[in-house]
Formats: structure tokens, C-alpha cells, sequence
């Protein structure tokens, strides 16, 4: 009696789709994880086939995909700082997303810089090697290439989970890196970039609490807010007093008026007031179960 090989079980390509979890079902945390990526690139699309991107549409699209991809760095720091406070541990099933969701951004961020540049290689290695600000911002782009192209299992089993960990923690290198690049680039005016850096300093300072136990203390969490605020201010002081020899006493008292804008220190303390309210509901959510 001849021998018979057993078919090879048919993968669907489903479970391969950004939406689904590891058993190929759809999971509406992701999806609505992989909507929200996807829909700043459809918006910054639309505005340049409807000619909202105004009279230079490449730099203006060039600024935008920065933008969005330093913001969604700073939701790839916040997954773990929102799964620790809130105890919603499924949340780490879209951090894969989010990081590389970043790179896709800030892929699409240098290949508008070269097409600007005509394409032309020798130009475009000239600027990154001459303009300090594109030399930080493209080391920041090679890092993030090297977490993308390590962000799977079979990179996890290759490298071993020490190393693996060791190379992931480039991301703060990365985001100090982005940060500067972002400072550097916006020239006189550096609001949502100070802006960002105290969001993303939150979510660092965040780290440290937790390493010494106080990731979920309410009253941690309410000093994270309020160190994240001040340093934020302080931040922001220090970049106009070096760029523009501003005085930092006229720049940390334009926070106290609120005639025209709320300034970044006001609204980082406003976004980390939120970590301690999580940890009291996520609280008081445990205890009524």
C-alpha cells in the first residue's frame, strides 16, 4: 500500500491582514488601530488633489508626513504606559502597528524631501551630509528602518529576546533624535514641536516611575503631570533664549496669558492628568469586578 503525503494546511491570507489577531480574526481594536494610521495619509492626499495644500504643495506635504510621523511615535511610547496604568493588556496588539505605521510615515517623509531634490542622488547625499538638521533626521530614519525590519517573531527567535530588546530600545534614541530634527526645522516658531517633546517626555517619564514601582500610584502620576508641564516650559524657554537670546523669565511668563492660545506646558499637564484619572478608574473598575 503506497504511502500518501498529507496536504499542507491552507493558510488564509486574512490572517495575514493588518486587521485581524494571530488566529485570523478580525479584531476591532486593530482595525480601528489601522483606520486611524491610515487616515492622515488619505486626508494629506486629498489635499493635494483639491489644491488645499497651498502654493507648494510638495513642502507642505513633506511638513505634514514629519509631523504625523513623530506623532505616531509618540502613541508607539504611549502603548505601554496605557496598558500598565489601565491594566487593558491587548493594547500591546497594536503597537507593532503604530511603529510601523511611523516608519511608513517617515518613509513617505524622505521620499518627498527626494523628489523635491529632483531625485538626484548626489544632491540629495550633499544636503543630508551639509544641513545638520536633515543629518539628525535621516540617522533618526535609519534607526527606524533597522525596528522595522526587526519587528517579527522570526526576528525575536533570530536575534534572542535579550538582543532583540537591547535593539528596540533605540526607539528613544530615535524619538530624542525626531524631537531635535523637529526643533531644528521649525525654525522661529517651535510650539508644536515643544509641544510634542513634552508629550513624549510624559510618556518617558512614565517608564521610570514604573521601574521603581509607581507606574499605577495616583499621586506619582499626578507629579509626572505637573514635572512634565514645568519641564516643558523650561524647554521651551532654554530653545528661544539659545536660538534668539529671547529672556527665558519672558518666555515662561507667556504661559500665564491666555489671550490668544494655551501654550504646550498648560495642555502636556492637561494630557498627563488623564494617566492618574486612568489608574483611579482602572481601580475602581478591578475592585466592582
Amino acid at each position: 500500500m503506497s504511502s500518501m503525503t498529507a496536504p499542507a494546511p491552507r493558510v488564509s491570507l486574512s490572517a495575514y491582514a493588518p486587521w485581524t489577531d494571530r488566529a485570523g480574526r478580525v479584531s476591532g481594536l486593530k482595525l480601528a488601530a489601522f483606520a486611524a494610521t491610515l487616515a492622515p495619509a488619505v486626508w494629506i492626499a486629498w489635499l493635494w488633489a483639491s489644491d488645499g495644500l497651498g502654493p507648494k504643495p510638495l513642502t507642505e506635504a513633506i511638513h505634514l508626513t514629519g509631523d504625523w510621523a513623530v506623532r505616531l511615535l509618540a502613541a508607539t511610547l504611549a502603548v505601554t504606559p496605557l496598558r500598565l496604568v489601565t491594566r487593558y493588556n491587548r493594547l500591546i496588539l497594536v503597537r507593532r502597528m503604530l511603529g510601523l505605521a511611523t516608519l511608513a510615515y517617515a518613509a513617505i517623509h524622505i521620499a518627498l524631501y527626494c523628489a523635491q531634490q529632483g531625485w538626484e542622488v548626489a544632491r540629495i547625499a550633499t544636503e543630508i551630509a551639509l544641513r545638520f538638521y536633515l543629518t539628525i533626521g535621516f540617522a533618526a530614519f535609519v534607526m527606524l528602518l533597522a525596528l522595522g525590519a526587526t519587528s517579527n517573531d522570526a526576528a525575536v527567535t533570530r536575534l534572542g529576546a535579550a538582543r532583540w530588546n537591547g535593539l528596540h530600545r533605540l526607539v528613544y534614541v530615535i524619538a530624542g533624535l525626531a524631537l531635535f530634527h523637529y526643533f531644528l526645522q521649525s525654525k522661529n516658531d517651535v510650539t508644536p514641536a515643544v509641544l510634542w517633546a513634552g508629550l513624549i517626555l510624559t510618556l518617558l517619564g512614565h517608564r521610570l516611575l514604573a521601574r521603581r514601582g509607581f507606574g499605577r500610584s495616583p499621586l506619582a502620576l499626578l507629579g509626572l503631570a505637573a514635572g512634565a508641564g514645568a519641564a516643558t516650559a523650561l524647554i521651551e524657554a532654554a530653545w528661544y533664549f539659545g536660538r534668539s537670546r529671547l529672556p527665558p523669565l519672558d518666555v515662561l511668563a507667556g504661559n500665564l496669558d491666555f489671550d490668544f492660545e494655551i501654550r504646550p506646558p498648560w495642555i502636556v499637564a492637561a494630557v498627563g492628568l488623564a494617566l492618574p484619572l486612568l489608574a483611579l478608574a482602572a481601580r475602581r473598575f478591578e475592585r466592582a469586578r
